[in-house]
């Protein structure tokens, strides 16, 4: 793995094992894939429903163990690692966006994007009060920071989400179609948002996405057809 890789996958397989009247039946997702992301790169996962998109990211982002195959994460192979060892490493490298934004319904927006940070114990709740303050306020929502998520529109919602997300300067964003609840006005806040990201803070990004003018806004398009790359796109 060389110092510009962040994430690289060796033949990943995953497999998914369902009972089926009593016999188990045991289904392919991904059959072997392999390749890698670099650092400060803006990429995008497409593909049909089905084809494995999904199941791929959450293999990146330790959320799921594969069958067999490596998944690598800045020179560590976390598909080996305990549950305890990845929910640190998750916590401390990694960020999480998702269609549906997850906020907590009883706590502000500030307060949950201070809950990452606090839960890794090495912030202060005042200093943790004040990088989420600054996080809200970069995504245009300094006039929100204490109202709770159903006083927000959809949109402020997920841009709390990708506030929380970066609460703990993660090496690697991923989101999984984090535009899919949202209508076309917000939808586009949001592609800007993840380019600016990007372009400002060389924030490694990678998405899955069904929207294909949000795949247009990233760099590089990996399509995925049958748990397989199909092709592998480099925009600019």
């Amino acid at each position: 793995m060389n110092d510009r890789q962040i994430v690289r996958l060796e033949q990943v397989r995953k497999e998914l094992t369902v009972k089926n009247g009593g016999e188990e039946v045991i289904t392919t997702i991904l059959p072997g894939i392999s390749f890698e992301v670099e650092r400060g790169e803006f990429t995008a996962i497409t593909g049909p429903s089905g084809s494995g998109k999904t199941t791929l990211l959450y293999l990146m982002g330790g959320l799921d163990k594969p069958n067999s195959g490596k998944v690598i994460l800045d020179g560590e192979e976390i598909s080996a690692m305990t549950e305890e060892q990845l929910a640190g490493m998750r916590n401390a490298k990694l960020g999480f966006v998702y269609q549906f934004h997850f906020l907590l319904p009883e706590f502000t927006a500030v307060e949950n994007v201070m809950m990452p940070m606090l839960a890794r114990g090495r912030w202060s709740v005042a200093r943790a009060r004040k990088r989420a303050t600054e996080l809200l306020s970069q995504l245009d929502l300094s006039d929100k920071v204490h109202n709770k998520p159903n006083q927000l529109s959809g949109g402020q919602q997920q841009r709390v989400a990708i506030a929380r997300a970066l609460a703990n300067h993660p090496m690697v964003l991923l989101a999984d179609e984090p535009t899919g609840n949202l209508d076309s006005k917000s939808a586009e806040v949001i592609y800007k948002l993840f380019a600016e990201l990007n372009e400002e803070t060389g924030q490694t990004i990678v998405v899955v996405t069904h929207d294909e003018h949000f795949a247009s806004e990233t760099k590089r398009i990996l399509h995925i057809l049958d748990g397989q790359l199909d092709s592998d796109r480099k925009l600019r």
